[in-house]
């Protein structure tokens, strides 16, 4: 789901990509480093969703986009309360699930034109050390685009084990995974290529 975009004209709206891609980052690594407990976890957690509804995002399309890291949070906060214990599991599990959210408010309302504008236009002057702009905003508009194919692929092929039987079968949902995802890189390698992006 990560790369959609839903126009409004909200705060969050027209703040400029640049600016809400600092904050984004300003704010996770802060609730990386602050956020100790359970009660901040959900402080910080009432404080994300009062930014979604400022931003007018339907609660369908926020479970939507939270909705792939439940089988993920389930096996970090087993493996946190084995190691460590019941309150770690829930501030490592929450501030995972906060910065994803946080990362998906910015997508939902920023356009991938502007952000990958605003990376462009900020790496800038590392050209003078050899750096190229534009080649790593391609390489984020490809990595944009190929997170929902890829969950895409998987819904695809979980769908196809499930109607013969092997809903149980992880051998059956990794291996086609795989091929297909590898098939899928190596045709947009090809595409890339025909269009001269190798090409120095």
């Amino acid at each position: 789901m990560i790369g959609v975009y839903l126009p409004g004209d909200s705060l969050l709206h027209r703040m400029p990509a640049g600016s809400k891609l600092v904050l984004l980052i300003t704010s996770i690594v802060t609730a990386t480093v602050f956020v100790r407990g359970p009660v901040a976890v959900a402080v910080v957690g009432v404080l994300v969703a009062g930014l979604f509804a400022m931003a007018g995002v339907p609660w369908k399309v926020v479970v939507a986009q939270l909705r792939p890291m439940v089988w993920m949070l389930l096996i970090i906060a087993v493996f946190q309360v084995l190691i460590t214990s019941p309150a770690r599991a829930v501030v490592v599990c929450g501030v995972l699930l906060i910065s994803v959210a946080l990362a998906a408010l910015v997508t939902l309302t920023t356009r991938v034109t502007d952000m990958l504008d605003a990376v462009t236009r900020a790496l800038g002057p590392l050209r003078k050390v050899g750096v190229d702009p534009e080649r790593i905003g391609l390489l984020l508009a490809l990595a944009i685009r190929c997170v929902p194919l890829l969950t895409e692929i998987v819904h695809d092929v979980a769908e196809a084990r499930r109607a013969r039987g092997l809903q149980w079968s992880m051998t059956a949902l990794v291996t086609p995974v795989l091929v297909r995802a590898l098939r899928t890189a190596d045709a947009m390698g090809d595409a890339l290529a025909a269009r001269g992006v190798d090409d120095d």
